[in-house]
């Protein structure tokens, strides 16, 4: 008879199954915890970038001190105030600055030396020097390109042309020269006239009487044209006393003619006959 002999026999215990109940709470567990991750994180982010724009903020203050002590320097201040040079040579043009307009006829033809003439500076006040005796130059079309350049406000064409028109009105037969060429002239003097730029208008009143003392009556046919700016000017203080001295100069060398015209287009006019 055989005997069997067994081993200690190992009862293994079940596993711990997890109710679906406990798979819940530990799911909003983890989620919970992800979320306080989550949170944390963001603040973090938060804090970051308030930190970096106060970083910003700062930096954009610093620099706008740095550029308002920049403008208030004294050397900021020094180029405001206007040079001795100034006031000879006003509004004067920097031939090696960027131009920011195409130069105007006048400025072209005297840059390539269209007009026969060159500025020669003073201490006190400049003058024209010409290349040859202004009696001996062709008035078409020096006389209205001079006039042209009643126009321009830079220097030194504003002086070129001013004096230039003037000092050529002086030469011996100037009247046989300049009547042939008022129905030319005429419109360049009223582009000046009508010109915003209380210099320019100036320059044209000035030259207008300078042409009536040379030309006299014969300006009577063209002089309507030339009287509506001067009425329009006539508003302004500062102008009615120049435009009354040009009116009676007008009236002076034109005669009685010239009178009616005036009165006909400034019905306020007194007459030096009066």
């Amino acid at each position: 008879m055989q005997v069997l002999a067994f081993g200690p026999l190992e009862i293994q215990r079940p596993e711990k199954i997890e109710t679906p109940g406990r798979e819940r709470e530990a799911m909003q567990k983890s989620e919970c915890h992800g979320g306080v991750q989550l949170r944390n994180r963001g603040a973090d982010n938060c804090d970051q970038r308030t930190s970096s724009s106060i970083q910003i903020k700062h930096r954009t203050t610093v620099q706008q001190g740095k550029s308002s002590s920049s403008t208030s320097s004294p050397e900021s201040t020094r180029k405001f105030h206007p040079r001795p040079s100034d006031k000879l040579n006003p509004k004067t043009i920097n031939p090696f600055g960027e131009q920011s307009r195409a130069p105007s006829a006048f400025e072209a033809i005297y840059s390539k030396g269209g007009i026969p003439c060159r500025l020669v500076h003073g201490s006190v006040k400049h003058r024209l020097q010409w290349e040859c005796p202004p009696e001996n130059l062709p008035f078409d079309p020096l006389l209205i390109t001079l006039a042209e350049g009643l126009r321009e406000t830079k220097h030194p064409y504003t002086f070129v042309s001013k004096e230039g028109f003037r000092e050529l009105l002086l030469v011996q037969g100037a009247p046989e020269k300049a009547v042939p060429l008022l129905p030319r002239l005429v419109p360049v003097l009223k582009a000046a006239l009508v010109h915003l730029d209380d210099d320019v208008f100036a320059r044209g009143l000035n030259a207008l009487m300078q042409l009536s003392v040379v030309v006299g009556p014969s300006l009577n046919d063209h002089l309507k044209h030339l009287l509506t700016s001067l009425s329009k000017r006539l508003r302004d203080k500062k102008f009615k006393e120049p435009i009354t001295s040009a009116l009676q100069k007008l009236e002076q060398h034109g005669g009685s003619g010239s009178l009616i015209i005036i009165k006909s287009k400034i019905p306020t006019y007194c007459s030096i006959c009066c």
